[in-house]
């Protein structure tokens, strides 16, 4: 018996961070905050569009889930980040080996292109600032007004899902 098709979101949203780490909790509070905009009512029929993945840190395993994707979003927290956020363009950058702790972006895009033999996605960074990120500590004042800049840009990116429109939006490297 075939097994039935699995129906992948064109996009996909990969976001990282480690809550118990202050301002490193910006990634999940903002993939949370993006799924309950996509869930609400005046977005209706947006939310299949995606497939939003939230962890600790991008691993060698994420690259599976940008198989079969239109368009790709990494979203993460930095300390030498301009202020509130940075968008940019991801390209594949293959590192000299992945190892079971964190990847960027750029190894994770390497990785798919290496098992699959194919072109990853196009493929975008947020990385919004942050400023603490010791064991225990809340979010900052700073990194809330830095998250609330970058969830109305989540929101732009989210109605306009396309290459064009995305590029159109980047603010720069890191």
């Amino acid at each position: 018996m075939k097994a039935p098709e699995v129906s992948l979101a064109p996009v996909v949203i990969l976001a990282c961070g480690n809550p118990s780490r202050g301002d490193d909790a910006l990634g999940p509070i903002l993939l949370d905050r993006l799924q309950a905009w996509l869930e609400s009512s005046g977005c209706a029929g947006l939310a299949d569009d995606f497939e939003l993945i939230g962890d600790f840190q991008w691993q060698v395993e994420h690259a599976l889930d940008l198989v079969g994707r239109r368009l790709a979003l990494f979203i993460d927290a930095g300390q030498q980040t301009h202020a509130p956020f940075v968008f940019r363009r991801a390209q594949a950058i293959d590192s000299a080996s992945p190892s079971t702790h964190s990847l960027p972006p750029e190894s994770v895009l390497a990785v798919l292109a290496r098992i699959n033999q194919e072109a990853p996605p196009p493929a975008f960074v947020l990385c919004v600032r942050g400023q603490r990120f010791e064991l225990g500590e809340g979010l900052s004042t700073a990194a809330t007004r830095h998250a609330n800049a970058a969830f109305e840009l989540l929101k732009e990116l989210c109605r306009a899902a396309e290459v064009g429109a995305w590029q159109a939006r980047e603010s720069g490297g890191e």
